[in-house]
């Protein structure tokens, strides 16, 4: 029908409940394992964030960073002898962090971390001899960075000592026979404008999140539901990554998130219970209902609602009235549309719940269609039949409807064919899917209506209890089958029927 309208497919939602995926931020702050202390620092800042995900290249997340884990990273837990001086970084970062210009032996382009020690050229000349000279006694001397100023004599110890690279702070120069035989020597100088009291706290910095991330932490699947997820998120996480199959980041979920969300909002076509809706219609917000069958189930709403329900033979009745009550034209396809809806709900026409508006609702959409209602109504029908191309569950599910009622529960389905000449070979399969169903679902009652819209008349199959299906106003044929001439319609002659058979149930 639709590709007879030009009408493009309307995305189907299955399932409307609050999930994970559907209320998580997807603009997500984030840090990857190589990044050091500042970028850390500075991005969360700027975005005035507490924790944030870590992800590797991937984009696989593998920790949560805390605002308080970064701490760690410029503070040592232990702070007797030499722990503060001592940092485990990637010389290529500290490059990077201090923006230094380098000479000397070349810089590494790796991110292998090394134990490096920091040592301030601020004292004599021959306290900083001796302490590199205990340096070179330990064997860890190439481990030494030493960091001072305009001091030509300490940036000659250093480079005779063999340290692993010197910082000179303060945007000062080195002597071009220090820098050639720094080269000779594999001493790397890094030449940077900063002080340097401002060029050790940037050393400590360089330093990457990936050693104090908190690698114990709590995923969630984007398909997880909000109220599955306020029982088994754990108090002493604030943020959660909300995760693929892949476990690649999708966004991220506070606890805060969790309080109110946003309730999608739904305006219920065509049904009026809950029963009958979209998964997930009790989270939600309904704020119209239009509708033709009866007032029914436990709708409930937070703040008045428009509601439309008259007994006409088609909610598309209802909907062509709104577009003509507005003097709104509808494209030619959704026209077409609205005719079909009619035609299918009232056998064009012909069905006992038709109505004058039904019919004056047709004749307007059918002429801004253009559709002769005759030749449409033959062709509409006569496209594949279910009972002929349908799998059992498709045929089961087509069109069905559970209802409540005197205590029961009840689900009918039906299908239109243009003869039944193809239900005696399907009877026995539909029969054991419809008894599957009714088991799954927990019915009391479950009927199968076949409607042959020639000769106006329907073939039943019905699963259920005895006393119910005794209790059945239809012809019975066999094992489950009844026939019920005369009978089209589901809401104003199948479904009366079955309630009057379930009170009679009930009572007996």
């Amino acid at each position: 029908m639709l590709q007879t309208a030009g009408v493009e497919e309307p995305r189907l939602v299955t399932d409307v409940r609050l999930t994970a995926a559907r209320i998580c931020r997807r603009d997500v702050v984030y840090v990857t394992l190589n990044d050091t202390f500042l970028t850390a620092y500075r991005r969360m800042v700027a975005s005035g964030v507490r924790s944030t995900p870590v992800l590797d290249d991937d984009g696989k997340i593998h920790g949560i960073l805390r605002f308080f884990d970064l701490l760690q990273l410029l503070i040592p837990p232990h702070t007797e002898g030499d722990a503060v001086r001592h940092v485990v970084a990637s010389v290529h970062k500290i490059v990077m962090t201090l923006q230094a210009d380098i000479c000397g032996a070349p810089s590494p382009e790796t991110l292998d971390e090394e134990e490096l020690i920091l040592l301030i050229g601020a004292s004599s000349e021959p306290t900083i001899r001796r302490r590199l000279r205990m340096a070179e006694e330990k064997g860890n001397v190439d481990s030494y960075i030493v960091i001072c100023g305009d001091r030509p004599n300490v940036q000659e110890l250093a480079i005779e000592s063999g340290v692993r690279a010197l910082v000179v702070t303060g945007g000062f120069g080195v002597d071009l026979a220090l820098v050639k035989r720094a080269r000779e020597s594999g001493v790397l100088i890094l030449r940077c404008v900063q002080d340097t009291a401002s060029c050790v706290k940037l050393i400590q910095c360089s330093r990457m999140v990936r050693h104090v991330l908190q690698a114990d932490f709590a995923t969630v699947s984007g398909k997880e539901t909000i109220a599955a997820l306020r029982k088994r998120l754990p108090p002493a996480q604030d943020l959660f990554p909300v995760v693929d199959k892949s476990s690649r980041l999708v966004g991220v979920l506070s606890r805060s998130d969790l309080v109110n969300p946003p309730r999608p909002r739904l305006v219920l076509v065509d049904h009026n219970e809950y029963s009958q809706a979209v998964t997930g219609v009790e989270e939600s917000d309904v704020i119209e209902v239009i509708d033709h069958h009866r007032l029914g189930g436990n709708l409930v709403s937070r703040e008045p609602i428009r509601v439309l329900n008259e007994p006409v033979g088609s909610t598309s009745t209802l909907v062509a009235r709104k577009f003509h009550h507005r003097d709104l034209k509808p494209d030619p396809g959704v026209a077409l549309c609205l005719c079909a809806g009619i035609i299918s709900d009232t056998l064009n026409l012909t069905s006992p719940t038709t109505t004058d508006v039904d019919r004056e609702m047709l004749a307007w959409a059918s002429d801004i269609a253009n559709l002769n209602t005759t030749d449409f109504t033959r062709a509409f029908f006569a496209v594949g039949s279910l009972l002929a191309t349908g799998t059992s569950d498709e045929i089961l599910n087509a069109d069905r409807k559970v209802f409540a009622e005197h205590g029961s529960s009840v689900t009918i389905a039906q299908v239109e064919e243009v003869g039944t000449e193809n239900f005696a070979a399907r009877r026995e399969d539909l029969m054991a899917g419809l008894h599957k169903l009714r088991i799954k679902e927990n019915h009391d009652l479950a009927l199968l209506v076949v409607t042959d819209i020639q000769n106006h008349s329907s073939l039943m199959l019905a699963s259920g209890n005895d006393h119910i299906l005794n209790a059945l106003p239809f012809t019975a044929l066999d094992d489950g089958t009844y026939s019920a001439q005369g009978v089209v319609s589901r809401k104003k002659q199948i479904f009366p029927a079955i309630s009057r058979a379930l009170l009679k149930a009930a009572l007996t």
